[in-house]
């Protein structure tokens, strides 16, 4: 049990969470892109 507790404290929930932001506004990007594209909008 002790290991366990082990690999959660070494986790750094800060850096996943700031990934996390990171890959949402990467992705987001072409996303919108892609939808405008799709409807014969633009910008």
């Amino acid at each position: 049990m002790d290991s366990i507790a082990n690999i959660f404290s070494n986790i750094n929930f800060e850096l996943i969470a700031q990934l996390t932001m990171l890959a949402l506004v990467v992705v987001s990007g072409p996303v919108v892109i892609v939808l405008l594209a799709a409807r014969g909008g633009d910008m």
